[in-house]
């Protein structure tokens, strides 16, 4: 019988990606979300699928999730739905704790419960902090300086516990700047590229956080999705932290640079004071994650990000 396997936050961004990802690959699929910052659009593909069931739920709701563990015996979780947004973290710690750890503890434990060996969950370099060396690596001690970071750290931590005390597969992905299609431009949760795009195709002027010689490690959600199906489907993967990154840095004036090439009229960058909890630079070593699962992130960033602007 084909396996089956749990996506959370299935109608996100990365989500519904990963989603198309295992489909392809010939997966059976159960999505998750409750439509909070997911939408149903991104999983108009996938919804056409014999092989892919979406449940509208919380994922952290127990009850809701303990009759799909009983029903479809998971053979692995994606775990990647969350509260996303550094600053609502600020505003909201409570409900950051519940949907960045708490849920995850909940999931966990129907994982064991439920004999559901591997749980890939989606964690962030934003554990880093400001003042690690560079590139970040995962032996690293982390410096949160966020609620959003520290819940993702203490995931992480209590994941590696269950996996040493009770044998879970745990593979926790650190995401760096994740970008692509169907990233919402219109959500407090999104990325500046798809902003920066929105903002572009629009004729609207675009606002940079500081001087724009802060730095990131962007990846594509392709290769993101990629990285998340063999982390989720392969045999042979080891328990642990991983960068999910490309090694590369670049700059928002180098991002700026590629728009002002794309769209040549486009009005004067503005700038702005930086915010609170933004990291300066970014930059990940994806070698660990590269030599465990055999593949490294192929979207070059100038074509991909011409191909996000292209539609």
């Amino acid at each position: 019988m084909t396996p089956v396997f749990l996506v959370t936050g299935a109608a996100g961004f990365i989500g519904s990606h990963s989603v198309e990802w295992l489909l392809r690959h010939g997966w059976r699929v159960v999505g998750v979300d409750n439509l909070r910052t997911g939408r149903l659009d991104n999983l108009a593909d996938a919804r056409s699928s014999p092989n892919f069931t979406l449940v509208i739920a919380d994922a952290g709701d127990e009850t809701a999730m303990r009759p799909l563990f009983q029903q479809h015996r998971f053979t692995g979780m994606l775990h990647l739905a969350a509260l996303v947004s550094v600053p609502e973290s600020f505003r909201e710690p409570e409900l950051n704790y519940r949907l960045n750890l708490a849920t995850a503890d909940t999931l966990a434990r129907l994982c064991l419960e439920f004999e559901c060996k591997r749980l890939v969950f989606a964690s962030s370099a934003a554990v880093y902090g400001a003042n690690a060396a560079l590139p970040n690596r995962e032996s690293a001690l982390p410096q949160p300086l966020s609620p959003y970071a520290a819940a993702k750290l203490a995931a992480e931590v209590m994941l590696l516990g269950y996996a040493a005390s009770y044998g879970l597969e745990a593979v926790c992905l650190r995401y760096f700047n994740v970008y692509g299609p169907r990233q919402d431009p219109g959500s407090p949760y999104s990325g500046v590229l798809s902003i920066f795009t929105d903002r572009f195709q629009r004729g609207l002027p675009v606002t940079v956080y500081g001087d724009g010689e802060q730095t990131r490690d962007f990846i594509s959600v392709r290769d993101v999705a990629e990285y998340n199906g063999q982390a989720l489907t392969r045999q042979d993967v080891v328990v642990g932290r991983y960068n999910v990154c490309t090694g590369h840095a670049i700059s928002l004036k180098q991002v700026l640079a590629i728009y002002r090439e794309l769209f040549p009229n486009a009005p004067p960058t503005e700038f702005a004071s930086g915010r609170i909890g933004d990291i300066r630079h970014s930059l990940g070593d994806p070698a660990l994650l590269r030599e465990m699962l055999q593949f490294s992130a192929q979207t070059e960033f100038a074509q991909g990000l011409r191909e996000l602007n292209a539609g």
